[in-house]
């Protein structure tokens, strides 16, 4: 099974997505290690209360915070790191340490609404429709070589809140999908682009109406 480190500073629900993946054999894989900046995340708790390693990481320290992760994956025997609500940016040394093995979730159609508070930002901005985003990391925040998106309609009486949660659904569905691709050996970086070879869909098995998944989901 693929090793995977995850990355979180919230709530862990992404986090529990792939959990719930792992252990539903939706996926062949399993978290071996949760590092968070925030001591009191509830991330953290939601690995222990799975038995996976949890570890609360001084970021402080740039340089300290990030080679300590980068200890603590390798001692784990980490083959594939996730940013599953991760709010920093990781520093060149450490993407190019993990680079194309390393992949992050968006909470919006990128390169559009970068950033902090993404579905905020659709809402003030009037967009018809928006959505999430998986990716590999790069150098650049939010930029890296697009896996997966998935479209979501913005509705007319929809709150920042109301339009996030309906987004977060769907993240729960491509992250645990980009893994899956990504164990299979089903993902190619070509310059910014990433390959997805053929294989299986989940459209059928899991999928919401209203809700466009790009090729390869």
């Amino acid at each position: 099974m693929l090793r995977v480190g995850v990355l979180a500073s919230g709530r862990g629900t992404n986090l529990q997505a792939i959990i719930d993946a792992c252990n539903n054999k939706m996926i062949n894989a399993r978290v071996v290690a949760v590092v968070s900046d925030k001591e009191n995340a509830y991330a953290l708790e939601r690995a222990r209360k799975h038995g996976i390693e949890a570890y609360y990481v001084d970021a402080s320290d740039k340089e300290k915070h990030e080679r300590k992760i980068d200890e603590i994956f390798e001692s784990h025997g980490v083959e594939l790191a996730v940013g599953a609500g991760y709010m920093r940016i990781l520093s060149p040394w450490f993407i190019k340490r993990w680079y194309g093995k390393l992949i992050n979730i968006h909470p919006a159609l990128l390169p559009s609404f970068k950033g902090i508070d993404a579905q905020r930002q659709a809402l003030e901005y009037g967009v018809k429709i928006t959505g999430c985003t998986t990716h590999f990391m790069d150098e650049k925040p939010d930029h890296g070589p697009i896996i997966l998106q998935a479209a979501v309609r913005v509705k007319e009486d929809d709150t920042r809140d109301s339009l996030a949660e309906r987004i977060l659904k769907v993240e729960h569905q491509i992250l645990p999908r980009s893994i899956d691709l990504f164990e299979k050996g089903r993902l190619v970086i070509e310059g910014r682009k990433v390959k997805i070879l053929p294989g299986d869909s989940w459209l059928e098995k899991y999928s919401y109406p209203d809700v466009f998944y790009s090729e390869g989901y």
